[in-house]
C-alpha cells in the first residue's frame, strides 16, 4: 500500500526512517532499548530541514507471503492485525503527512522500488530506525549492494538490547570507510559534508 507518492529527487541526502512503528516501543511485545531516543534524534533531523528529502517506512504484514514468511506472519498474527501497534510512533506520526510513508513486507527497505529509486539519486543514505539488527542491518546491505554511500546514525537507530545494537554498529562500521560512515546525530547535523569527501 503506498500512503504517499511524493519521492525525493536530485543529489541532497536522503533520509530513511525505517520502521518507527509503535510495537517498537517501551512496554511492547517488540520493543527496543532506545526506540524513544532515536526519535527524538530523528524528529530533530526533521526539524532540522532534512524532512524534505525524508522516506519513512512501515512493516505491514503481506496479505499473500511466501515461504517461511507465511510461518512468520502466523507467529506474529496479533500483532499484524493491531493498527495501532503497526503506527507510526506519536512524536514522528506528524512528519508522514509531509513526508513518503511507503509499506513494506519485507526486512529491507529497498524492497520498496520507490526508496531503492530516492537512494541511487541522493548523495548519501542516512539511515535512522529500528530494529538494529533486522531491517535497519538488512537495509545497510541492500545500499551497499546498490553502491549508495551511507551515513549510519548510531543515536538514531535502536535495537533490541544495548549489546546487540553495538554490535550492529560495528559490522555496519565494518565497510567504512569506502560504504559507510558510523556517527551520531550531532556529527552528522555539524560535520556532514566531511563525511565520504575524497579531496
Amino acid at each position: 500500500m503506498l500512503m504517499n507518492t511524493q519521492v525525493c529527487t536530485g543529489t541532497e541526502d536522503l533520509l530513511l526512517v525505517i520502521d518507527m512503528q509503535n510495537v517498537y516501543t517501551k512496554g511492547q511485545e517488540w520493543a527496543c532499548c532506545s526506540t524513544e531516543t532515536a526519535a527524538e534524534n530523528i524528529h530533530r533531523l526533521l526539524c532540522q530541514g532534512l524532512w524534505k528529502n525524508a522516506v519513512f517506512t512501515q512493516y505491514l504484514a503481506s496479505p499473500n507471503p511466501r515461504g517461511q514468511w507465511i510461518q512468520y506472519n502466523q507467529i506474529n498474527k496479533k500483532i499484524n492485525e493491531d493498527p495501532w501497534l503497526n503506527a507510526i510512533v506519536p512524536r514522528l506520526l506528524p512528519w508522514t503527512k509531509r513526508c513518503p510513508l511507503l509499506t513494506k513486507s519485507v526486512y529491507s527497505s529497498f524492497s520498496i522500488p520507490q526508496v531503492r529509486e530516492a537512494a541511487c539519486k541522493a548523495r548519501r543514505v542516512i539511515v535512522t530506525g529500528v530494529v538494529a539488527e533486522c531491517c535497519v542491518l538488512s537495509t545497510v546491505l541492500s545500499a551497499i549492494d546498490e553502491g549508495c554511500p551511507v551515513i549510519y546514525l548510531k543515536d538514531a537507530v535502536s535495537g533490541l538490547t544495548p549489546p546487540s545494537e553495538k554490535e550492529t554498529e560495528e559490522i555496519v562500521a565494518s565497510f567504512s570507510p569506502l560504504h559507510t560512515a558510523v556517527a551520531t546525530t550531532e556529527e552528522y547535523l555539524s560535520q556532514g559534508l566531511r563525511f565520504f569527501q575524497t579531496d
